[in-house]
């Protein structure tokens, strides 16, 4: 069995979401079994079906609505816990090739939960299993335990032209 990394995509760029669900498209196509865990997240994104279309792809949900706006609740913090420890069993289990934690970098953000715990996590992770964690503000312990770290900059975004969250691009 092949070593896994950790990877992390961060910045304030768009795509993070988006490179982690190309990777495991590419995982799936390749035979690999994927788990992506989504942090903060509650609303039906597009990528909630795929489990319909993917059968080595599973897709749960951390979150509720998105509070990123206002302050997180004793509810959201419960559930982005129980979503750390559902993390820490697949990571562990080596039943999966692929683990993503969508948005954890934003957990992270918003003290949902500690590094330190987040560290912890990805120490029980299984030596087969490739670990991809997405989310701005990724904390300077996180991106040095990573193996591969994209930082991406937002150069031009068409949403302060007016251009409104898509169907399938950005939803």
């Amino acid at each position: 069995m092949e070593e896994g990394c950790i990877q992390v995509y961060t910045g304030n760029g768009k795509g993070k979401t988006t490179a982690s669900l190309g990777l495991a498209l590419r995982a799936v196509c390749a035979g690999k079994k994927v788990y992506f865990g989504q942090f903060v997240k509650g609303m039906e994104y597009s990528e909630v079906k795929a489990e319909d279309y993917l059968s080595n792809f599973e897709i749960h949900q951390f979150g509720r609505n998105c509070f990123i706006y206002d302050e997180p609740t004793d509810e959201d913090i419960e559930i982005a816990r129980q979503g750390l420890n559902k993390c820490q069993e697949v990571l562990a289990s080596g039943e999966y090739d692929v683990v993503v934690l969508d948005e954890i970098n934003i957990a992270l953000y918003f003290e949902l939960f500690s590094v330190e715990e987040v560290l912890e996590v990805l120490e029980t992770k299984a030596s087969g299993v490739e670990a991809i964690l997405t989310g701005r503000y990724a904390p300077e312990e996180i991106i040095e335990k990573a193996d591969l770290v994209t930082n991406m900059d937002e150069v031009k975004h068409y949403y302060y032209q007016g251009v409104a969250a898509r169907k399938g691009i950005e939803n």
